[in-house]
């Protein structure tokens, strides 16, 4: 039984896929799982190496900007022809969309060739591209739905999707260890996504520069994206404040990385907001502040606003930052009121996990594979 899985573009696409592709194999383990990504160089990094067969198509994002918008629809043909070639090359059951722009064109691809599809939604507010996918979907189902009254009959409400790894517990201690860390010091996380966020590392810097009497007994693993100067600047920012930093471009044991948190501060991409439920780590979310439709917040919403599982911190503003910019104390909301005490209180970030603990498993993945394979075998 083959079955494509579609999307790319960022981590938080794949990842999810993973999680569903590991679902499948333990209900069915004859089944063939093959994806179908982007042609950026980090989905063939993610995919090569967790050992998954793969194709790339040349699908290019959807935006009203000249430039942009003149790349989408001088690659929509190509993408498109690519994506319809892998499905008559491979004859999949069924099809997984996990949104964005490689989805598209495969969706599109699949309603000529008549192969069903499966149309997952990630974030609370569906974007273009998934509000388009899921008007053709045989079935959609999404963990999380800001106005879910409002959406179609057909779409199905599952909970959160994280990998294996991130349902099996694992000892904060172990986890520190594996990943370099001290294990017996407290530890915070800072996480931006698969490609780092610049301003949140900036805001990071900013206080560990400006109070690092608030790290007194903590140490950082801080993901901070690809940029080789940034990370640069990073270290030496921990240095002079004599802050115990891990600082690595990406995280490939995430597991590890949410077990060993005693805090964590991310944004609140899909993925990570899942991952948080998923571990229980007491979390401070800095949503994307520059999405139109505001999803990364509405993501994070029911955990800060209806749960009190986590805390949502505003971002001031788009800021481009550097060393010298910390030293002179530019450009940088003042994150204290939120940060400074889930450093100091071990009451709030006891009282956050526990909160985190009441609301179930987290076993999207195991429904969006039942689904999915239910709709195969009717093929």
């Amino acid at each position: 039984m083959n079955i494509l899985l579609a999307g790319g573009g960022t981590g938080g696409h794949i990842f999810p896929l993973l999680a569903v592709a590991e679902s499948i194999r333990e209900q069915q383990a004859e089944s063939s799982c093959r994806f179908v990504c982007s042609t950026r160089p980090l989905d063939a990094e993610i995919l090569t190496r967790e050992g998954e067969a793969f194709d790339a198509i040349p699908a290019r994002p959807f935006g009203l900007r000249p430039r942009t918008l003149v790349r989408f629809i001088l690659g929509w043909g190509g993408a498109m022809r690519s994506a319809r070639s892998i499905i008559c090359a491979h004859s999949p059951r069924v099809i997984i969309t996990s949104g964005g722009f490689v989805s598209a064109p495969v969706v599109q691809a699949a309603r000529r060739e008549h192969v069903p599809i499966v149309a997952v939604n990630l974030d609370a507010v569906a974007g273009k591209a998934n509000r388009w996918i899921a008007r053709h979907a045989d079935v959609c189902v999404s963990t999380t739905v800001a106005e879910w009254d409002k959406v179609p009959a057909h779409w199905q409400r599952i909970a959160p999707i994280v990998r294996r790894s991130m349902r099996t517990s694992c000892d904060p201690k172990e986890a520190r260890r594996a990943l370099g860390l001290d294990p017996e010091m407290k530890t915070l996380l800072v996480t931006g996504g698969s490609q780092g966020a610049q301003s949140l590392n900036g805001e990071i810097a900013w206080m560990v520069r400006h109070h690092p009497e608030y790290f007194a007994g903590w140490q950082v693993l801080h993901q901070c994206g690809g940029d080789a100067e940034q990370t640069k600047m990073l270290r030496a920012v921990y240095e002079r404040a004599e802050v115990p930093a891990v600082i690595v471009p990406f995280i490939d044991d995430m597991a590890n990385a949410w077990a060993a948190a005693d805090l964590a501060v991310s944004r609140a991409g899909a993925g990570a907001v899942a991952e948080v439920r998923a571990s229980c780590t007491p979390t401070m979310f800095m949503p994307y502040p520059f999405h139109r439709d505001g999803h990364q917040r509405q993501n994070c919403a029911y955990l800060c606003n209806w749960e009190d599982a986590a805390v949502d911190c505003v971002e001031g503003g788009e800021v481009t930052w550097s060393l010298k910019s910390i030293e002179a104390e530019q450009a940088f909301m003042d994150i204290e009121d939120d940060f400074e005490p889930l450093l100091t209180s071990d009451g709030d970030r006891q009282s956050m996990r526990d909160n985190l603990k009441k609301l179930g498993p987290v076993d999207g993945a195991d429904a969006v594979a039942r689904i999915a394979l239910e709709r195969a075998r009717k093929e």
